[in-house]
């Protein structure tokens, strides 16, 4: 199956967006529970150059990835930034001193968070930016939309994106605005998510026909968990007829299942990164696909 390697955001806009359609996702560069410096600075940022000059334009993260560290990461290794690269980070979120997650959603902490991305990552205008729902939230979620939208009337914010959304949360941002894309958990191993957290499932599949439909890229997070967790024996036996990685069928198997996806798979191994690099190159055929299926 010939799949396609470049992908339209927001392509009924005045500004669209083309990447490549293998990105790299940066959370995996920080500390231990994605806090703190990484183990390897070094290698980090060798990481970040390296995936650059292996074509990938289009870049995950996020101000509380760290707290602020793969964004420092990713002006120290490559600002002064080129035309072609966007730079995609998420708001709505933020980290407390023991770790923990908190929900950072009211109108004036996703000013704050914009703000902070922009001065971190030495930018005028956020290319594209995720609003993030999470768990426990007590902000109506069009509060925060609509916050967003305001952000980008002012020009703080190009295109407008959603994380973690159920379809009814997609159906009222895009009655709301124009969303640009959709960043959910998803894989071959992970077509649902985080039920336990919400009492819903919050994954890729369950918006996947409303992404395709209004031309709307899916970017999945996560999207290994637990396909390199649990070594599933279809991948194993698809990734055997390849001479490849399960992590490299995984991805792979995103690339070939929709056009309209956009995996970040990340990692803080520049050998993982070159393993990953290498699924766009891995055409899997009609049977294969329905043999994973």
């Amino acid at each position: 199956m010939n799949i396609n390697k470049h992908i339209i955001i927001a392509g009924n806009s005045n500004s669209p967006i083309r990447v490549s359609r293998l990105g790299y996702g940066t959370m995996r560069l920080t500390g231990e529970g994605i806090y703190g410096e990484p183990p390897n600075r070094p290698e980090a940022l060798q990481i970040l150059k390296q995936a650059v000059k292996s074509g990938v334009n289009f870049i995950d993260t996020a101000d509380y990835y760290g707290e602020d560290v793969t964004n420092r990461l990713i002006t120290e290794a490559l600002h002064p930034f080129s035309e072609e690269l966007v730079i995609c980070s998420k708001v709505g979120g933020a980290r407390k001193p023991d770790k923990s997650w908190i929900g950072f959603n009211r109108p004036e902490n996703l000013r704050t968070s914009i703000e902070n991305n922009l001065r971190t990552l030495k930018l005028d205008q956020m290319t594209l930016v995720h609003f993030r729902v999470m768990p426990g939230s007590t902000v109506p979620f069009e509060e925060s939309m609509n916050t967003m939208f305001e952000l980008q009337q002012e020009g703080k914010i190009l295109h407008v994106g959603v994380s973690n959304v159920n379809r009814s949360e997609l159906e009222t941002a895009m009655n709301l605005g124009k969303i640009a894309t959709v960043e959910n958990m998803y894989g071959h191993g992970q077509r649902t998510s985080l039920k336990a957290h919400y009492g819903e499932t919050r994954g890729g599949e369950e918006i996947l026909d409303l992404c395709e439909q209004h031309s709307i890229p899916l970017i999945p997070f996560f999207s290994l968990l637990n396909s390199l967790n649990k070594k599933e024996s279809c991948i194993a036996t698809i990734a055997q007829k390849y001479g490849a990685t399960i992590a490299q069928i995984n991805i792979a198997w995103l690339l070939h299942r929709s056009p309209w996806i956009l995996p970040i798979p990340g990692t803080s191994s520049l050998n993982h990164f070159e393993e990953n690099m290498k699924a766009a190159d891995i055409n899997l055929s009609k049977e294969d696909m329905e043999f994973l299926e």
